[in-house]
């Protein structure tokens, strides 16, 4: 098994920052991609930003250029920094592990709040 925990949800400002961690243990060794999905109220979970260990990534549309993502392989954590936060981008954002950049992995943690509201 593989545990994941993210951090840094938060209330932010239209146009804010924000940076979410997500630290994997156990059995890590079985993960090679870790990535980053998001669900709003009432909408279905969408993928925000994959990244495999060897650096290739993914991101969703809506968040090209605004969202980076990015993996600290020694920690094994995968960071997610937000910036020009929109309303829109409100949800509880979930870390995901898997060998597979095609699809989500059979990892999840327990999810973030990110609130973007004046």
């Amino acid at each position: 098994q593989v545990q994941l925990v993210e951090s840094g949800g938060d209330l932010v400002q239209p146009g804010g920052s924000l940076r979410l961690s997500c630290a994997a243990s156990g059995r890590i060794f079985s993960i090679s991609v870790m990535g980053w999905y998001r669900q709003a109220p009432g909408k279905q979970r969408e993928l925000v930003a994959v990244i495999t260990k060897g650096g290739s990534i993914k991101y969703l549309d809506s968040v090209k250029g605004r969202f980076t993502i990015s993996i600290d392989n020694a920690r094994n954590t995968v960071y997610l920094q937000m910036m020009s936060l929109k309303p829109e981008d409100t949800a509880v954002y979930y870390c995901n592990a898997g060998q597979t950049f095609l699809a989500s992995g059979p990892y999840w943690g327990p999810g973030t709040q990110v609130t973007v509201s004046s």
